[in-house]
C-alpha cells in the first residue's frame, strides 16, 4: 500500500510560479513511476507530467512544456512539480498518482494510488 500526500499548492498570479509536492509512503514507493494530472472546474481530469522510477525519464503535456519540471527525491519518496509561467488556464485540482508497469503514462486507470489533490489558483 502506498500513500500519496500532496502539497504546495495556493494562490498565485500570472506569471509566477509554484512548487507542489508529493509525499508518498509505504512499501517501496519508489518503485513507482509517478504522475501529475490536473482536473479543471467542469473539465475532465487531465495528464500533465510523468516521471519514471529513477527519475531518468520524464514527460508533459505539450501545454506545460517549458514551463513545468517534474523531478523526484527518492531518498525523501516525494516528487516535486516546479511551474513557472503560470497563466490562468492552469488553474485546477493537481493530483499525484503512482503506477507500476505503465504502458502509457496518459492511461489514468493503470495507477494504482492518488492523492487527494491540490488546488492550484491562477489569477489574471
Amino acid at each position: 500500500q502506498v500513500q500519496l500526500v500532496e502539497s504546495g499548492g495556493g494562490l498565485v498570479q500570472a506569471g509566477g510560479s509554484l512548487r507542489l509536492s508529493c509525499a508518498a509512503s509505504g512499501r517501496t514507493s519508489s518503485r513507482y513511476a509517478m504522475v501529475w494530472f490536473r482536473q479543471a472546474p467542469g473539465k475532465e481530469r487531465e495528464f500533465v507530467a510523468a516521471i519514471s522510477r529513477s527519475g531518468g525519464n520524464t514527460d508533459y503535456t505539450d501545454s506545460v512544456k517549458g514551463r513545468f519540471t517534474i523531478s523526484r527525491d527518492n531518498a525523501k519518496n516525494t516528487v516535486y512539480l516546479q511551474m513557472n509561467s503560470l497563466n490562468p488556464e492552469d488553474t485546477a485540482v493537481y493530483y499525484c498518482a503512482a503506477g507500476l508497469n505503465l504502458s502509457n503514462y496518459r492511461i489514468q486507470w493503470q495507477y494504482n494510488y492518488w492523492g487527494q489533490g491540490t488546488q492550484v489558483t491562477v489569477s489574471s
